[in-house]
């Protein structure tokens, strides 16, 4: 997505969050870190994680670094800190959307951010922070904050929810279950599906019925046969999954396809952003 979005001029910015860095190393860049740095023309990575998101935000709030040190390097309040429910996360996720409605010179800083979000639980817990501090917090800047956070996700104009799923039973369960928890607690509507690993359909069912009979050839008939069915079976059980998502999420699906490679790298995600720009030449959720 942010191939295709850099691809259009845009400027991007790719948020991983408290992960094992991947958006840079598969752009050819060394790792981000807490600090934002531009990993190939037009998109730029950082990991969001709790100690350096906190830092920020505190100085953002006393200004002064002295001050910061003194009142947030306490031992007692570093204590208190990593106790209070939530903070970690609502720190993290303010220095995504802190980045998202930056200005610089008139204009937004970034055209667009995408956030790669955790797996299904740890994403709704991150995203449903800010509208559980609002029933938690005194009135204060934590609670100004929180408000201005939960009003720009679940704001259609500003923020959407892209899930990203397997053609597999429990994949394809966690993005159902996962497009109702948005929905339900986070107040966040998914607007696409993107199905990864796709297989490409090689056989019509005549041609599969004829490769079991074959298994038991010599090599290297046999190997290959078993090989083709296996491909054949998969690719009747992705279909199957990719029927009950569509029937239970009835939200664009984008087929992204199974690519068989030694190592991920730029040239890998090439392939990808082209399958998910589609016959039209653009994505749907570049605007």
């Amino acid at each position: 997505m942010a191939l295709l979005a850099a691809r259009a001029g845009k400027r991007v910015l790719v948020a991983e969050v408290n992960a094992a860095e991947r958006v840079a190393p598969l752009l050819g860049a060394p790792p981000a870190g807490p600090t934002i740095r531009e990993a190939s023309p037009g998109i730029f990575s950082v990991n969001v994680a709790p100690p350096a998101a906190l830092r920020e935000y505190g100085l953002q709030m006393v200004k002064f670094r002295a001050v910061y040190d003194a009142i947030f390097e306490n031992r007692v309040v570093r204590h208190f800190l990593r106790v209070v429910p939530g903070l970690g996360e609502l720190v993290m996720l303010g220095k995504i959307l802190h980045e998202a409605r930056a200005e610089e010179g008139g204009r937004p800083r970034w055209d667009q951010v995408i956030v790669d979000a955790p797996s299904t639980g740890h994403a709704v817990q991150l995203l449903r922070v800010p509208g559980a501090m609002l029933g938690m917090v005194p009135p204060g800047p934590l609670r100004s904050d929180a408000q201005w956070m939960q009003a720009w996700l679940v704001d259609p104009a500003r923020t959407t929810a892209v899930l990203v799923t397997l053609p597999e039973e429990m994949p394809v369960t966690e993005a159902i279950e996962l497009d109702a928890q948005l929905r339900e607690r986070v107040g966040l509507v998914p607007t696409a599906v993107l199905m990864n690993a796709m297989p490409e359909s090689r056989f019509t069912a005549a041609q599969a019925a004829r490769l079991g009979p074959l298994e038991s050839a010599a090599e290297p008939v046999g190997p290959a046969a078993c090989a083709a069915r296996l491909h054949a079976v998969r690719t009747e059980t992705a279909g199957r999954e990719l029927k009950r998502l569509r029937a239970a999420l009835p939200i664009p699906t984008a087929l992204l396809p199974l690519v068989a490679s030694v190592g991920w790298g730029t040239a890998e995600v090439e392939r990808i952003a082209d399958a998910l720009a589609g016959t039209e030449g653009r994505s749907p959720w570049l605007d």
